[in-house]
């Protein structure tokens, strides 16, 4: 597996750097988010480790201009620990967020978690296109229609409903949610699901009608 780690401070690259080859992976490093476009464009990482508060380019910036050209997981390194700061990383493609100071194993158990679920969505049938009313889901795709209108939904967004479209009829708890869909031990609490699925049944328009609020347990897709 390679890694990219960018981080201005070249002490956190050096450990991060330790560990990801003590567990036979391959390091690359990147001191600003410059640099890390540069590489991301003329090389190919199975998981980026990206600072937010970087000289030149910032990470969020920087993880923008890399999802223009290159779809590789993302896990934000950060001091900033703000909800806001995290659920605007999740709107624009970041997989998981770090807040640092963090312990170099948990890194390495997050980036394992995020590398296995996008496996994992690899290896899921491409052909699945499912159709609710005026609602079409195409799971190979990644596409969402509106009464034959595309759907433009974040990166999340669009886990959150193929999530809700594979588990249609059974109730998911907020918990369920968080570990399935955003992964092992999320830093997030019930907000984060309800802040999701807010901007989601938006996007849905009369649609929304699917996503049923569970009182007191989390929510469920039925048509």
């Amino acid at each position: 597996m390679k890694v990219l780690i960018v981080d201005d401070e070249e002490m956190i690259r050096n450990v991060l750097r330790e560990y990801v080859e003590f567990e036979g992976n391959e390091a690359f490093e990147a001191a600003d988010g410059m640099e890390a476009v540069r590489l991301c464009r003329d090389n190919d990482y199975d998981v980026i480790l990206m600072d937010v508060m970087m000289p030149k380019l910032d990470g969020f910036s920087a993880v923008k201009e890399i999802k223009k050209v290159k779809d590789i997981p993302v896990i934000m390194l950060s001091a900033r620990g703000e909800e806001y700061d995290k659920l605007f990383g999740f709107e624009i493609g970041v997989d998981d967020y770090v807040t640092k100071p963090f312990s170099p194993k948990e890194v390495m158990a997050r980036i394992n978690a995020v590398t296995k679920r996008r496996s994992a969505g690899k290896d899921e049938p491409k052909n699945d296109v499912y159709k609710f009313e005026g609602l079409t889901v195409d799971m190979a795709g990644r596409n969402v229609y509106v009464d034959g209108e595309k759907a433009e939904l974040t990166p999340k967004e669009y886990e959150i409903l193929f999530y809700f479209v594979k588990n249609r009829g059974i109730a998911l708890t907020r918990e369920k949610l968080l570990m399935d869909v955003w992964g092992f031990d999320f830093y997030g609490d019930d907000r984060t699901v309800d802040t999701h699925i807010k901007m989601l049944r938006g996007n849905l328009k009369q649609y929304r009608k699917f996503i049923v609020t569970l009182r007191g347990l989390g929510y469920k897709f039925e048509v």
